[in-house]
């Protein structure tokens, strides 16, 4: 079985390219995980690269659908590839950063 993955954000401006994707591994723990390329970057990077990995935990995901406007139960993939992509990413990292939800994360 492949695992699905779903593009949240892949944006092209000029030279800069942005790029968020999110997956469930055999746990259920939520994977978001970013790139962003150009120099656009250099505000955090001095090589013109920089990604970012976030791990919302098995348990939490249900309050995350539902933080996110879904119904109790419903996959979390499919709220995300329904209503957060595109622009709606954008959305999506800022109710993360002002919930109560833990996401650990990491910075390459």
């Amino acid at each position: 079985m492949t695992e699905r993955k779903v593009t949240l954000r892949a944006e092209r401006t000029g030279k800069d390219y942005r790029h968020l994707e999110a997956h469930l591994d055999k746990e259920g723990n939520l994977h978001i995980d970013g790139q962003d390329l150009g120099p656009g970057t250099a505000i955090v990077s001095d090589d013109g690269e920089y990604e970012w990995f976030e791990t919302i935990d098995a348990a939490d995901v249900p309050r995350l659908v539902v933080l996110l406007g879904g119904q109790l139960g419903e996959d979390v993939l499919d709220v995300l590839e329904r209503d957060y992509t595109g622009t709606g990413s954008y959305e999506l990292e800022k109710r993360l950063r002002e919930s109560d939800i833990r996401v650990e994360r990491s910075i390459w």
